[in-house]
């Protein structure tokens, strides 16, 4: 929807660098114009749709690389997933992306899902027969026989096993691979999370495949083992990363300079119940492994944000609780925005075209009460959210009649309230 938005203050680049009563511009999807209000809106067609959001800031749009949109977040995600068919859990998966779409999540990465569910949601989405963020699917994750999730039907065995497993997933649309290294907990009597599922060479086939479709690998790996046979192997993000050994944690210096010196990304999935899984785990455990993640950035490993939403506790509208984990272990609310928008969609590969609010990019973009770059609860005030310029506002909000470029600024308070429409109220 074409409009054109003012703020306080727009976030135009990583660093902090924004506008001051700054104003945007969005036609045919993509934004047009970016900077001072006066010169934006001197751009703008007089009977465009307009409104104002004083107080506010316009951000782009967050990115959440790590859900299961398939998973339910319940008690037992698994034994709901097994239990349903196909159809019935696209209803499911359609109003989890919702959620996220209304936390301020513009871009996210699902990373393994049944018979291809998340490609046909993304293909809805972006077709407009759906509201929800951009979804880059990976598909069906490969697995050992019986291993990590290999309920979701993706085991594999050997070369010929792998091979047609990335072809299949290829084939299907899946914009990455992903492959679980290592054994995880979620799955039960499956390999514990510390041991490697996949040899070395194995692994790198699954890249050199992946590789020949055009498509980047993401791999699950807790256990030291399985990170190390990811790094050789050239994968574009490892998830979890927790350096987990048969007897306790086994950390290698050698390796993490590696992955910091190839540009592998890390995504910790920290859960939205990052808190209560310290207390389960417990809190000296839990400080030594936050403790390595700091020393990781400290040699140069870049992180990215992600929340395994889907998994149990992992819910899926509550975003910024798995930001403030990057908070807790010493990243500034203004680094915190950059790691949640430009430098998880440059891990993602879509750094052309989102996370930044500039000329030619897409309008994914956030509006949020407050100044996040001080405060990262202000995150939690959405006022609006629009991907690709599909606009999406909190249900409590109501609009009015529509204000149009050429009018009196719509005032503080009043914005549109329906997915779709840009509305606001004159001022009397």
């Amino acid at each position: 929807m074409d409009c054109l938005i003012t703020a306080a203050r727009i976030v135009t680049g990583p660093r902090g660098r924004h506008v001051t009563d700054g104003a945007l511009l969005v036609q045919g999807g993509i934004i047009t114009a970016v900077g001072a209000r006066p010169a934006v809106t001197a751009r703008a067609p007089r009977d465009l749709p307009a409104y104002a959001f004083p107080g506010a800031t316009v951000l782009p749009g967050l990115i959440d690389s790590h859900v299961h949109l398939a998973f339910d977040g319940g008690p037992d995600p698994v034994a709901t997933l097994r239990e349903a068919e196909d159809a019935a859990l696209v209803p499911g998966m359609a109003d989890r992306a919702l959620q996220l779409l209304g936390s301020g999540v513009t871009t996210v990465r699902d990373l393994g899902d049944r018979g291809g569910l998340a490609v046909r949601l993304r293909d809805e989405i972006s077709d407009g027969r759906r509201p929800g963020p951009r979804i880059l699917s990976a598909g069906t994750p490969l697995t050992g026989h019986g291993g990590h999730c290999w309920f979701l039907g993706g085991e594999v065995h050997g070369a010929d096993g792998i091979r047609a497993a990335v072809r299949r997933n290829a084939e299907l649309g899946a914009d990455l691979i992903k492959v679980m290294a290592t054994g995880g907990g979620l799955t039960k009597d499956g390999p514990p999370s510390w041991q490697a599922q996949f040899t070395p060479e194995e692994l790198s086939l699954v890249v050199a495949e992946a590789r020949r479709a055009g498509l980047p690998v993401a791999a699950h790996a807790h256990g030291t083992a399985g990170i190390a046979a990811a790094v050789a192997a050239g994968v574009a993000t490892i998830e979890h990363c927790t350096w987990m050994g048969r007897s306790g944690f086994d950390v290698r210096e050698e390796l993490v300079a590696a992955i910091a010196a190839r540009g592998i990304r890390v995504c910790p999935a920290a859960s939205p119940d990052w808190r209560g899984f310290a207390r389960r785990f417990g809190a000296e455990r839990a400080e030594e492994m936050f403790e390595r993640l700091r020393w990781m950035r400290g040699q140069g490993v870049r992180f990215i944000a992600g929340t395994d939403a889907g998994v149990s506790r992992a819910v899926f509208d509550d975003f910024v609780s798995s930001l403030e984990f990057f908070e807790h272990i010493g990243f500034t609310p203004t680094e915190i925005v950059d790691l949640a928008t430009t430098e998880t969609a440059q891990a993602l590969g879509v750094a052309d075209d989102t996370g930044l609010l500039a000329p030619g990019y897409r309008a994914d973009l956030l509006v949020v009460d407050g100044n996040p770059l001080e405060d990262l609860q202000a995150l939690r005030a959405v006022r609006l959210v629009s991907t690709a310029g599909r606009h999406h506002f909190p249900q409590s909000k109501t609009p009015s009649r529509p204000a149009h470029h050429g009018d009196v600024p719509a005032q503080h308070g009043d914005v549109p309230a329906q997915h779709g429409d840009v509305s606001g109220r004159r001022q009397p």
